[in-house]
């Protein structure tokens, strides 16, 4: 596997600082960003759209209403039907914005003001409206226009963000734009790969607009975009004279009464991704299926937790959680587990019995989806999803390790260290069992050597892009947890 890659994803006020900086200090005129933004929404029409003949743009109040007017001028231009819908009366725009309009305007080119409806006829919409600066709810006209873009059968891009979208958490403020596509300018914004930013933004695609890289060193992204994660000994070709012993021993707990299918999938998703032994402690009951279904691992079968302690001599890294329930068996076997000094990986269950009795340890992964963030937290789960990135940072204050929260962008930190976002991952993921396949796949990583932080960058990330590659082959519907299984070993061995 290639170098790691990882990409900054900035605050709205970064990059106002950004655009800033290249205007002021570096002599970038700022009527020439704004005609490179407008230029990169033609182009982006031109490869998405290109039978696209009537292009409706609708233009707020400042400098994103600008992008939309030279969009509109550039498409005049070129001989498509671009209409021009205001909320705000062109001669109201200040600076670059009340430039572009002008320009668009001079050449022939049509607006009007926003009347409650937009034309049915056309074939592509524009969300030129609220840019990034947005951090009330949107009201009145706004709100109006906005739910007539999410109602029109046409498709939507939207310049730099969608409207409504709150820049820096991805949350919704009131109502967005739900886009096909967003063309976002100079920075990354971090809400559009977070909560419902993953699903208004759609498709984003990232113009610089010729802006020097150097100007981007002076802001220090707190968030970063995980392309390509960092592998260390797992990138090198096994050696020769290789055996099992040096790829670490893996103990899942967990699989309480009808639920051994947990366990399985936490197992067999260590042994795919390289643990070079898997031991499974679960209900008596379970041993004969899960022996029966995966012949490599050895699986146990415990009545009390004191049963446990051979197997935790023996291991490297334990997964605590799949499965696992919260009766006086789980307890019992979670508080044996979480006695011990060995790297955890606590999922599932094992994170509700925490909530109840809060623990902190340096050597542990915890996996929450924001239900469980929720309760770790004492939080609605409504709460965490209006601010992930706060959401993960009480989580590590709380509970120290490194935690992943999970979900559409999923988020690792760990300490006052950067958070690292993935956007692999598709809603056929939106199945049972695909967080226990996540929990294997982190131990098995932690087991052949890498570190924590960056087992659970690298272990998200294969995870997502394993489902991302089986929904290609077979579509998302009807996407199983099980059937990662061949991409995750496919991905691992690049």
């Amino acid at each position: 596997m290639s170098k790691a890659v990882y990409i900054p994803l900035y605050t709205a006020a970064q990059v106002r600082e950004l655009d800033r900086i290249a205007i002021q200090e570096n002599a970038i005129p700022g009527y020439q960003l704004m005609c490179r933004a407008g230029q990169a929404l033609a182009d982006c029409v031109g490869r998405r759209w290109p039978a696209a003949r009537q292009v409706c743009v609708l233009c707020g109040p400042g400098n994103n209403a600008g992008d939309g007017y030279v969009l509109a001028r550039l498409l005049h231009e070129s001989g498509l039907q671009a209409q021009v819908l205001f909320l705000s009366d062109p001669d109201s725009l200040r600076g670059d914005a009340l430039r572009a309009a002008q320009d668009y305007l001079a050449g022939g080119g049509e607006a009007q003001a926003f009347a409650g409806s937009l034309p049915a006829q056309a074939d592509l919409l524009v969300d030129a409206l609220l840019g990034s600066g947005l951090d009330r709810p949107v009201e009145g006209a706004y709100r109006s226009a906005i739910e007539r873009l999410n109602q029109h059968k046409a498709p939507v891009l939207a310049a730099d963000i969608p409207s409504g979208l709150h820049a820096d958490s991805g949350r919704v403020l009131g109502v967005a734009v739900k886009a096909h596509t967003t063309v976002t300018f100079i920075g990354r914004k971090r809400g559009l790969y977070s909560a419902a930013g993953v699903h208004c933004a759609g498709h984003v695609e990232f113009e610089g607009l010729e802006v020097p890289a150097d100007i981007h060193a002076s802001q220090a992204a707190e968030v970063q975009l995980v392309k390509q994660p960092a592998l260390g000994p797992l990138a090198r070709a096994r050696e020769a004279d290789a055996h099992k012993g040096d790829f670490g021993h893996v103990l899942v707990v967990g699989g309480n009464r009808g639920m051994a299918g947990a366990v399985r999938l936490a197992a067999e998703a260590a042994a795919r991704c390289g643990a070079g032994l898997v031991s499974v402690a679960t209900r008596a009951g379970n041993v004969p299926g899960l022996n029966a279904g995966c012949y490599e691992l050895m699986v146990h079968g415990i009545r009390q937790a004191a049963e446990l302690d051979p197997l935790l001599s023996r291991a490297s890294v334990v997964v605590i959680g799949p499965g696992l329930g919260q009766d006086r068996w789980s307890r019992q076997l979670f508080e044996r587990v979480a006695a011990t000094k060995l790297p955890l990986v606590v999922d599932a269950d094992a994170l509700n019995l925490l909530a109840r009795d809060p623990l902190s340890r340096d050597n542990w992964i915890l996996t929450p989806h924001p239900g469980e963030a929720g309760r770790l937290l004492e939080q609605a789960t409504s709460a965490i999803q209006q601010d992930r990135f706060a959401a993960i940072r009480q989580l590590v204050a709380r509970y120290n390790g490194v935690v992943v929260l999970k979900g559409p962008g999923s988020l690792i930190t760990a300490g006052s260290g950067p958070i690292r976002l993935c956007d692999q991952g598709n809603p056929g993921m939106a199945s049972g069992g695909m967080g226990d396949v996540l929990s294997g796949v982190l131990a098995a990583l932690l087991a052949q050597g890498l570190g924590l932080f960056e087992a659970a960058s690298a272990g998200v990330w294969l995870h997502g892009k394993a489902a991302d590659l089986a929904a290609d082959e077979h579509g998302e519907r009807g996407l199983l947890a099980g059937d990662l299984m061949p991409f995750l070993r496919k991905l691992i061995n690049v």
